[in-house]
């Protein structure tokens, strides 16, 4: 676990060459002091691995720590989605008012008050966050995308009250997760979806209130 968590830098091994090295070691307990008595066999050579590229550094911080000072995983699927029209956060919160606009990011907060007519989610990029709002007459056509998805891309028009406070007005919600598996290809964009089916998961899931 704690190679996983690439806890071992100090110890000058980065986290693929420490997970190498515990996986060599027998799953048994390994007594104390039973290395003295057997015969030296010599210092086996460290196999040259090469370094973790940096989004599969990411993707590994957020399945052991739930997050990442390395980065952001939508900075590594930026061009994904620019090519999709995608805005990111920050421009979305500088967009005028009743500007038609699409965004994604990383779900934080899914909300529903008790008997509210609309649902309220919080998605977040490299950038920053957008509050977006989706209004329960349209919930139920896009129930699984809106519960589910981990990585979300809405479409929707921008509101800006007199306060300067901006929420994204959502009229359709796409659940994007399975984008999540190009993080673990060494080319991030060029492999197949559904390559890493597990990478799905390595989001933390959102903080719901119902």
């Amino acid at each position: 676990l704690l190679a996983d968590a690439d806890a071992l830098g100090s110890l000058g091994q980065n986290r693929r060459q420490a997970g190498w090295d515990v996986r060599r070691v027998p799953p048994v307990q390994l007594p104390l002091f039973a290395a003295l008595a057997a015969p030296a066999l010599g210092e086996e050579p460290a196999p040259a691995l090469p370094l973790l590229p940096p989004a599969e550094e990411v993707a590994a911080d957020y399945q052991t720590h739930r997050l990442s000072l390395k980065g952001h995983p939508m900075q590594f699927l930026r061009g994904h989605f620019a090519a999709q029209g995608v805005l990111d956060c920050a421009a979305i919160n500088a967009a005028q008012d009743g500007a038609k606009v699409r965004a994604a990011g990383v779900v934080l907060i899914r909300q529903r008050p008790g008997k509210g007519n609309a649902v309220f989610i919080t998605i977040e990029d490299e950038t920053g966050i957008v509050n977006a709002l989706l209004w329960a007459r349209d919930l139920e056509a896009q129930r699984r995308a809106v519960m589910a998805a981990r990585l979300m891309l809405i479409e929707g028009e921008v509101q800006r009250s007199k306060e300067n406070v901006v929420h994204l007005m959502a009229r359709r919600v796409i659940d994007a997760s399975a984008e999540l598996a190009r993080l673990s290809d060494s080319a991030p964009g060029t492999g197949s979806p559904a390559r890493h089916p597990r990478n799905v998961r390595i989001l933390p899931r959102s903080r719901d209130f119902h």
